[in-house]
This record gives structure tokens, C-alpha cells and sequence, in this order.
């Protein structure tokens, strides 16, 4: 299945290394104090990864468990990726997106429009973030409708960046930036259409879209109740709202299925994508029904949404053959069967676990919820000096988040799930 035979764990000192240390010592002098946790212990700085395996400065080998944010879709340094984006670059590294674009861009346009669920007409806006594809969402909805108000869910993330920090969930980050954050926004309770009427009853704003991640990354991979979506495509176009998919993190086979929403066959108005959409380079992309995103006036010049990187040449090469490859190796049924097996695993080793609340996820985004953030905080800790690296998720951090390529190694995979296990147990 993968290009690349990966390996299991191989420590060479301990971790973090003399030269993970000695990095996090100089970064330290350079970097803004809020941006990279380096106490109580420092983090680990990478040097190479491939497929499912990293290697950091010191030689230390691991399994990657949360595929790097998500984003590896198809493995770390997936070789028609990386081939792509060399023979890009070497042409034309950059282009004038808005003014003079890349064939690419074309090219990644048209891939993106096709693959918009219901197979209506679609047209997109690229972007270089999640947080930018929610930016778009956000000001396209505005325009289509002409209504400020937003309903979005607790537990709910779309960005750190202003309009995205408004409909996420996390007051920790909110609260800092209040003064700048339009106060349109109401909140729901997730998983829950009766929750959407009353908070849209009491929006500060006429609503005029409902935001949703159709399973909960950040949040805690938490999956909604079955039907939830397809109530919710109900409520919006009894409403008159547009439904905004965050798939940002689900998006291309991470549940088992191309998009989360295609579980119910649901059609969002407008999809935000990012992570693994190139499985490595910063590109994103707001992708809507073509009537709604028709709101947007036709640029004579000056466009009112865009970016200088916008539809880079790199970016788009590296999205078309990860698209491909997701297409050619079944990827997402991949992730389907291979969650089901790792769910069952997670579920008959940890089921009398004291530590251990719920196990949840669906294809390849699983999640252990622990007894509290300190639990799943050390066995996080665990993990990666066993060399296995895996992130804290959840309002509090009490989740342990599992997201690996969808290409790793069946074997490798449960083996680092049994590593888990046995720092849980």
C-alpha cells in the first residue's frame, strides 16, 4: 500500500535528544514566547519524515499517530507528491494568483469543483490555511445572505485567525482578542438540531449560516449522533441558512469516506478544506454550490477575498497528485476499514482501563478520552519517549487524538495503538 516500508520505533538517546534540547534552548532567544511549548520538558525538532515514520535531530526514530496535524493524507513525503512539487517548482515556483494565475490553479480548480458532494456546479476559493477557507466561508455566506449572525458549536474549532476565532468554541483563545471579535455568533450544543433553533433564537445577529465540523477535531474527535447532519441540512433549508461543512480536518478520506458529510449524504452550501488536501504543502480551499459563491461580485481588477500566495503553482501541483493517489490506492476505504480494526482494539484492550472514559472516532480519527487532561497529558508524555507521537485533544486536553496517515503500515499501526494501551493500563 505505501511507497515506503515503514518501521517501527528506534530510540538512539533519550528523548528529547541533546540536539532537540540545544534547538529549543536557541529557539527560546527567537521565537514569541506563546507560539512553541518548551516547558516543563522540550518539544522534539524534526529533521525528515516519510510515510508514517519521523526522525528527529538526534537520529530518534517514531510512528506518527496524528500525521502531523492531519495533514499527511497519503504519508510524509509521499513520492508523487514530492516529485510534483519539484517539477513545479522548477518551471515557475511562483505566479500572480489573482492577476496572471498558474495553469495549476485551473487545473486544482476544476479537480475541486468535481469532487463537491451532490455533483452540482461549484466554484472555489483557495487559500493557504484552514482558518483562510473559513475566512471565505464566512464572508460568503455574508454576501449570499446579507445576515451577520452565525450559529456554531460548543466544542467547535475553525481557526485562530479574527472572523474564524469568532466561531470557535474556545473562550481561552477568545477571550485575549474580545474587543476585535465581531459578536455575531451564538452557540449550540453539538450533536443537537433543537440546541441550533434556540441558539439561533438568541443570536445577537440575524443568522444567516450554521458552522459545522461534521466530526469534532480539535474538540475531541467527537463524533455526532447518526442523522445529526442530515437534521441539520433540514433546519438550515427550512431556515433559509446556509450549511458551512468544516472539513478542514476530515476532509479526504480521514473518516472513511471522501468527505465526513458523505456518511449521510449530505450537500453543505459551502466546504471548507485544508490539511490533508496536499498532504504537506499550505494550501486550503472555501469550495461552494456555484449560486451561493456566485454572491461574490465579478472582479473587475481588485478582488475583494484573495492573498499574494493565492493558487500557488507548488501548492496546487501538490493537492492534484494527492488527490490522485488518495483516488488510486482507496485511501479512504482504507481508513475505513483499517479505524474499524483499530477502534475494536482500542475498545477491547482499554475496556475496564480506570483511566480511561470513552473510546471513540470513525475511519482514521480516533479518540481516547481520559479520566482528566493530567492522564492523557502523561500519557502523551509516555508515548513519545517510547516513540510514538500523538497529541492532547479536547476543551481541556483530556482526549488523546489519533490521526495517522492513511497509508500506514497495518502491522506498525497496532502495534503503536498495544505502546498506547500499555501506558494507559
Amino acid at each position: 500500500m505505501t511507497p515506503h516500508a515503514d518501521q517501527p520505533p528506534l530510540l538512539r538517546t533519550p528523548v528529547p535528544g541533546p540536539r532537540s534540547r540545544e534547538l529549543a534552548a536557541r529557539l527560546a532567544r527567537v521565537e514569541s514566547r506563546d507560539t512553541t511549548c518548551l516547558a516543563p520538558e522540550p518539544p522534539i525538532f524534526w529533521e525528515r519524515a516519510r510515510g508514517a515514520n519521523v526522525w528527529d535531530v538526534d537520529g530518534n526514530r517514531y510512528v506518527d499517530l496524528c500525521g502531523a496535524f492531519g495533514v499527511a493524507n497519503v504519508g510524509h513525503a509521499h513520492p508523487r507528491v514530492v516529485e510534483a512539487v519539484q517539477r513545479q517548482a522548477e518551471t515557475l515556483l511562483h505566479g500572480m494568483g489573482d492577476v496572471h494565475p498558474a495553469a495549476a490553479k485551473v487545473e486544482l480548480l476544476e479537480v475541486l469543483a468535481r469532487l463537491f458532494p451532490g455533483g452540482g456546479p461549484a466554484r472555489a476559493v483557495l487559500g493557504s490555511s484552514g482558518s483562510d477557507a473559513v475566512e471565505a466561508a464566512l464572508k460568503t455566506a455574508a454576501l449570499a445572505t446579507g445576515r451577520a449572525g452565525v450559529v456554531a458549536f460548543e466544542g467547535g474549532y475553525h481557526g485562530l485567525s479574527l472572523g474564524a476565532l469568532g466561531v470557535s468554541a474556545r473562550g481561552d483563545f477568545r477571550e485575549p482578542f474580545g474587543a476585535r471579535v465581531a459578536a455575531s455568533t451564538s452557540w449550540a450544543r453539538y450533536g443537537d438540531t433543537g440546541a441550533v433553533r434556540r441558539a439561533a433564537a438568541e443570536c445577537p445577529a440575524p443568522v444567516g449560516a450554521v458552522i459545522v465540523e461534521p466530526v469534532q477535531g480539535r474538540g475531541g474527535e467527537r463524533v455526532p449522533p447518526r442523522g445529526f447532519l442530515t437534521e441539520l441540512r433540514a433546519l438550515c433549508d427550512a431556515e433559509g441558512w446556509l450549511l458551512v461543512a468544516d472539513e478542514v480536518y476530515t476532509g479526504f478520506g480521514r473518516t472513511g469516506a471522501r468527505f465526513a458529510c458523505d456518511h449521510e449524504g449530505v450537500v453543505p452550501d459551502l466546504l471548507c478544506l485544508a490539511k490533508g488536501l496536499a498532504s504537506g504543502m499550505p494550501i486550503s480551499a472555501c469550495v461552494g454550490r456555484a449560486e451561493v459563491m456566485d454572491a461574490w461580485p465579478a472582479s473587475r481588477g481588485e478582488a475583494l477575498h484573495t492573498q499574494t500566495f493565492l493558487g500557488h503553482p507548488p501548492g496546487c501541483a501538490a493537492a492534484l497528485a494527492s488527490l490522485a493517489v488518495l483516488e488510486e490506492e482507496k485511501l479512504a476505504e482504507r481508513a475505513a476499514e483499517l479505524g474499524d480494526v483499530g477502534l475494536e482494539r482500542l475498545r477491547g484492550a482499554l475496556a475496564d482501563c480506570a483511566a480511561v472514559r470513552e473510546v471513540r472516532g470513525l475511519g482514521l480519527m480516533l479518540g481516547v478520552e481520559c479520566e482528566g487532561p493530567a492522564s492523557a497529558g502523561e500519557a502523551v508524555a509516555q508515548l513519545l519517549r517510547a516513540g510514538v507521537i500523538a497529541l492532547p485533544s479536547g476543551d481541556d486536553g483530556r482526549v488523546i487524538g489519533l490521526s495517522p496517515p492513511l497509508t500506514i503500515d497495518r502491522a506498525i499501526f497496532l502495534d503503536a495503538l498495544d505502546i498506547l494501551v500499555e501506558e494507559l493500563r
